[in-house]
Order: structure tokens, then sequence, then C-alpha cells
């Protein structure tokens, strides 16, 4: 993928149906100081080996005005798991603390440049980005990570600091894209980081 949301943008509208329910926009989050768009999905090792830190990183600043929005945008041609059915049942069985959306048409994994699932994009109360990249430094076994990039952003964000580091890697799988375009990937391609 050419191009990924760079810190310092501002961050792209959408209007994706969620588990809840309900149809959310941009909007909808503007009581929130701090924004939390994350690209995720049902399947990925990556994801299901980091959602209980994520979990925590967001229960741990709620209170301070931080927001996360989870977005699936993995085709369910490549992974009959990410379907929005099953968006749902994973939902309900680990009611996990954010907004679960689903894009599929995959239009805003595209104008956000999203590269892996999980893939962090941190927003301040202008909604303009202040970090992208990854969650933690071995989102897969987190018993084995040193490094926690988006406490570490929520942390000085919420105290009024600078953001020190505003760009990483995201690692895990790759999104996986509908029909064999130039951002296609086969589902093999899920262990590449």
């Amino acid at each position: 993928m050419a191009f990924t949301l760079q810190p310092g943008s501002r961050a792209v509208d959408f209007k994706l149906p969620a588990t809840d329910g309900n149809t959310y926009s941009l909007s909808d989050f503007d009581k929130y100081r701090y924004l939390v768009i994350f690209f995720t999905c049902n399947h990925c090792p990556y994801v299901i080996g980091s959602d209980e830190i994520t979990r925590m990183t967001a229960e741990k600043y709620r209170e301070k005005g931080v927001q996360f929005v989870g977005i699936n945008s993995n085709s369910e041609n490549t992974y009959s798991e990410d379907s929005f059915p099953d968006m749902v049942k994973r939902m309900e069985k680990f009611r996990f603390p954010w907004i679960y959306l689903y894009d599929k048409s995959q239009e805003v994994a595209l104008a956000y440049g999203a590269l892996k699932t999980p893939h962090f994009f941190v927003f301040n109360e202008k909604r303009i980005l202040e970090y992208t990249g990854r969650g933690v430094d071995n989102p897969r076994d987190t018993s084995k990570m040193t490094v926690n990039d988006l406490d570490r952003v929520l942390d000085e964000l919420t105290s009024g600091r600078p953001v020190s580091v505003r760009l990483t890697n995201p690692i895990g799988c790759t999104i996986k894209w509908e029909g064999k375009d130039s951002h296609w990937m086969p589902p093999e391609a899920c262990d590449l980081v």
C-alpha cells in the first residue's frame, strides 16, 4: 500500500455499522478528548494475542477522555470468520470496551492506509493524528512484550506532554483485501510481519 495516514494529518470521516446495531461517523465521538481508531479483525493471532492488553489500555484511559474504536476491514471471502455476524458473536463473548465497526467496502482502510491487524491511529481533541503504528512490540505473545507504545502515547497525551515517538511499524497480519488487485495478499500472508 502506497499511503498511510501520517502524524499531523486529520482523521478521515466514515459511516460504518457497528456490532451494537448502530451506525457511527467520526462526529459521533466528538465528546471524547482523544480517539483511538484501530484496524482489527476476528481471526488474526496478533489481534487475539494482544486483545487483553488493548482492553486494559482502553479501560485505563477511559476516565481520561479516551475512546477506542475498532474497525474490521478484512474480506470475509478470505477469512469467513471475519464476517459481520462473527464480529457480533465475538463482542457478545468478550465484551470489549470499544465500538466495533465493519468496513465491508474496505474504503476506510484504504483512506487510513491501514497495513496490518492490529494497526493503531491515535488522534487528539482536534482529530489530528498524534501517533500511528503498533500497540505493543510483541502482540502475538504479550508475555514477551517489552514496549507498550499505545500506553506510552496515551500517557503522554493525557498528561499534557508531547508524543515522544509518533510513528512505528504496525506488527500483525496483513489486511485481507477483496479480490486479487495490487493490495491483495493470500491467507498465508497472515504470518508475514
